[in-house]
């Protein structure tokens, strides 16, 4: 009997170990995932000073009044505040000025004209009851365009390494429980 127990521990520590390895090669391949994709775009981002914005005006425009570009039919919220002392455009994102930047919004749905109008005009009054609020502006001068929400911000980059770094402390954990039990066991055995 007690030579089934013994084989049964050495089988459970030996699985125990194995999930601990996992974890911290799991942990190991998250943080260079983690290290080339969203590091770069956290350190390319030049959008770090938060800035108070004030409404000028909005306009929403449709797939005709875009200056001449031909882009998909969908309606464009078009935004002009005032921030960091000068007049500038506020974009919803860094990839919303990446993706038509005649566009402060670009609603999420497409497929329904009616719908993302609607998104877009609910857009449009919530700037209009708040006309104050927080923005991010760049240290340049000559730059005149600001982002309401950043994408790559230090929270984000942060919530990111949250999980790897979870999973790497319960995988060090896992295995420093099994060293320390085995330790005892071979203490406990030896008297």
């Amino acid at each position: 009997m007690g030579k089934k127990l013994v084989m049964a521990q050495k089988r459970g520590e030996t699985r125990a170990l194995c999930l601990g390895a996992a974890m911290v090669v799991g942990a190991a391949i998250a943080y260079y995932i983690l290290c080339t994709t969203l590091l770069p775009l956290y350190e390319k981002s030049v959008w770090t000073e938060e800035s108070m914005c004030h409404l000028i005006d909005t306009n929403i425009r449709d797939q005709e009044e875009l200056e001449g570009k031909k882009v998909a039919q969908y309606p464009c919220l078009w935004v002009n505040v005032s921030a960091a002392g000068r007049w500038a455009m506020l974009y919803h994102t860094e990839d919303t000025r990446d993706q038509n930047q005649q566009c402060s919004y670009i609603p999420g749905s497409l497929d329904n004209y009616q719908k993302a109008r609607a998104d877009v005009e609910k857009v449009r009054d919530n700037f209009h009851e708040a006309r104050v609020f927080f923005c991010f502006s760049t240290t340049q001068e000559n730059e005149t365009s600001v982002l309401y929400r950043r994408l790559y911000g230090p929270q984000t980059l942060l919530f990111s390494l949250l999980w790897p770094t979870s999973l790497l402390t319960g995988g060090l954990l896992m295995i420093a429980m099994v060293k320390i039990n085995r330790s005892l066991s071979i203490l406990a055995a030896q008297k």
